[in-house]
């Protein structure tokens, strides 16, 4: 799995040919490839990496020669290449068009901290410079005039133009060359040499309007030879010239069937997957000594404790994709990327539902709320969590929906304001935002689910939700394995992507659910 984090550029050298500034921070959290995520102190192994432009491995332009890592992050400078990419890249940068840096780096080992994922073990992939750094702050602070030559100051311009000669002044042609006029044929020699190499311009901007048409047309009939070119450029359009019009494909991948979201995974608590065997026993009490009153000199009894052994399996999900090796090679250099990621998702969707349906099948299903309002949701999350806390002596801390449920939840209002997406309003029942999966409501931290939808075996209905006590329910779970092999015979790749999990149900009444279609 790679993500790609940005920060920004410090410095930029065009004499020297270098860009310079800090790849990535320590602790600080970023929006990445995969969301929020946060780098761990010396989380990262450097490695010499090329400088591309927005993630694209076809457009590199420079390579690292440097690096310090320090306290904070990383800091790293980069020689740009000489060329037209190169060029373009160090005028970005001075002039703070293009001033940010974005880290790619492999994911070795890593954790969900609350939807955020805490990186502690990585591989740097390469290093790309970006538009958009991550602190808008943090900005170009170098800048050299040119590569060759320093800029004039105006009092020198000035100087040169009063040494020209006046009109009507006449030079010896038998005079010596004076000491100036050396070194002005001299500097004239060096001007013939930087001309020589090639320039860089843009074309003027045409305005091809309604307007403008209209007047060029009528003059281009009362001869105007200007107007005329400029009715025969405009005449040629996009339409009677499509065969010159390239369509682009972008490197960019819409998927709106997954993500990385796991959130009922994330609504229960999370532990090791042991390092060995396909099931597991877990030490559940069944019998618990007991204290009573008893007169003196009588004898006490004796309850003596007994327990059980809760069985956890251990499931394996895995995914493989079969290519060949023709559109390894002569893809784009981010299709394996790609692939992993979306292998990565395509898991992250079966685990998640596999626990919100072993949640649905061994809950308790709540019978006193009966219908999808304000009311409803009120009777609801109390006699859950009541039911929830007599049967684990836990308290129910979170509360899982479906996104029915969730827009349900967002519409409930009290004489026209609402009740859960108001600012601090008087009696706030929670927060709970159509720009987030994330909330709170009646005091349960809210977990937005597409998995708690629909019918089927876990009988989960359309405004489905579960109020939950995570400690009644842990999932275990693996890192995560990627093989790859290669088929001599008809030069095929065989990729397969998997990992392993276990969900232990320690106490099923710890999670009450609400179903309605």
């Amino acid at each position: 799995m790679k993500v790609n984090m940005p920060m920004a550029v410090t410095a930029a050298d065009t004499i020297k040919r270098t860009i310079t500034g800090t790849i990535v921070t320590w602790n600080e959290q970023g929006n990445t490839s995969v969301g929020p995520t946060v780098f761990a102190a010396d989380s990262i192994e450097m490695k010499p990496v090329k400088l591309l432009l927005e993630h694209d491995r076809t457009r590199p332009i420079g390579k690292m020669v440097s690096h310090n890592v320090t306290k904070s992050g990383i800091e790293a400078t980069f020689k740009i290449a000489n060329t037209m990419a190169g060029e373009d890249a160090l005028i970005e940068a001075t002039e703070g068009l293009r001033d940010g840096f974005s880290v790619g780096a492999q994911i070795n080992e890593w954790t969900n901290n609350k939807g955020v994922m805490q990186i502690t073990s990585a591989t740097l992939d390469e290093v790309s410079l970006v538009t958009d750094p991550a602190i808008d702050s943090a900005r170009v602070s170098e800048v050299a005039a040119s590569e060759n030559e320093a800029p004039k100051e105006d009092s020198d311009l000035a100087t040169a133009d009063s040494e020209k000669p006046n009109e009507g002044d006449q030079v010896s042609d038998t005079t010596a060359p004076a000491p100036a006029v050396e070194e002005a044929v001299e500097a004239a020699k060096a001007n013939m040499v930087e001309a020589s190499r090639p320039a860089f311009y843009t074309a003027p901007r045409l305005e091809f309007t309604k307007a403008k048409y209209l007047e060029n047309s009528v003059r281009a009939k009362l001869g105007d030879d200007a107007a005329r070119q400029y009715v025969m450029a405009a005449d040629d359009t996009t339409s009677n010239n499509a065969g010159l019009i390239p369509t682009r494909q972008l490197t960019e991948i819409v998927n709106p069937l997954s993500n990385a979201d796991r959130p009922t995974i994330d609504a229960i608590s999370r532990g090791v997957l042991p390092d060995a065997g396909m099931t597991f026993e877990i030490p559940k009490l069944t019998v618990v000594p007991t204290v009573a009153d008893v007169n003196e000199a009588q004898p006490v009894g004796e309850t003596g404790m007994e327990n059980s052994f809760i069985s956890v399996s251990v499931n394996k999900y895995a995914g493989g994709q079969t290519f060949s090796v023709e559109l390894l090679d002569r893809s784009s250099p981010v299709f394996f990327d790609e692939l992993v990621r979306q292998m990565e998702f395509a898991y992250a969707k079966a685990t998640n539902a596999f626990v919100i349906g072993e949640i649905a099948n061994n809950g308790t299903l709540n019978a006193t709320a009966t219908t999808e309002d304000k009311d409803g949701l009120l009777t609801f999350v109390s006699t859950a969590a009541a039911a929830v806390y007599k049967a684990s002596l836990g308290f129910a801390r979170n509360l899982v929906v479906s996104p029915e449920q969730w827009g349900k939840i967002m519409s409930y209002n009290d004489a026209g304001r609402p009740i859960y997406t108001a600012s601090q309003p008087q009696n706030a029942g929670g927060v709970v935002s159509p720009q987030s999966i994330r909330g709170n409501v009646l005091g349960l931290e809210l977990y937005v689910d597409r998995a708690a939808l629909g019918s089927g075996s876990t009988g989960l209905g359309d405004y489905s939700m579960v109020v939950i006590n995570p400690d009644a329910y842990t999932w275990y779970e693996s890192s995560r394995f990627r093989l790859q092999t290669n088929v001599a015979l008809n030069g095929q790749i065989e990729v397969a992507y998997y990992g392993y999990g276990a969900l232990a149900t320690k106490v099923a009444a710890g999670a009450n659910w609400f179903n309605k279609s």
